[in-house]
């Protein structure tokens, strides 16, 4: 009786998983928001976007450090991203990781997510060093807001 009951499940898993792994497909979003460090660029959750410092104009640097893209995800899309709500869609570019995804840049910095952040708009992980640099948000103007 268990046998039968581990696929039935995992069925239903799958099943209730699926619209949110479509809905992560498409365009990512990135506007201006109101943060405790003043106006910052988030997704479309709402989630602090960050910017490395060991990163190079258009250049992820941070997928090649292990464990750094698992602490540190890279926003990434699979169309043009759209920008909202204050965020310049002239300053929106894209570029292509090691695993063939797109990554989302900002004034051609790549843009990141931090994996611990736990709410909308979090700004705890600002200044984090780690993995041989510094974590910045973003500004409007693409800039490191510190």
């Amino acid at each position: 009786m268990k046998r039968s009951l581990i696929p039935i499940v995992a069925i239903a898993a799958l099943t209730l998983a699926a619209p949110a792994l479509a809905g992560s497909k498409g365009a990512a979003t990135v506007k201006v928001s109101n943060s405790s460090l003043g106006k910052i660029l988030v997704d479309g959750g709402g989630r602090t976007l960050y910017m490395f410092t060991r990163d190079r104009h258009n250049k992820d640097k941070c997928f090649a450090v292990r464990s750094c893209a698992a602490t540190w995800p890279p926003l990434t899309t699979s169309a043009k991203p759209h920008a909202r709500a204050g965020a310049k869609s002239s300053l929106l570019g894209t570029i292509s990781l090691p695993n063939g995804s797109k990554q989302v840049t900002y004034a051609g910095h790549p843009l990141y997510v931090y994996s611990g952040d736990s709410q909308s708009h979090e700004t705890d992980y600002v200044r984090a060093q780690q993995f041989g640099g510094t974590w910045y948000a973003v500004s409007s103007t693409g800039g490191s807001v510190k």
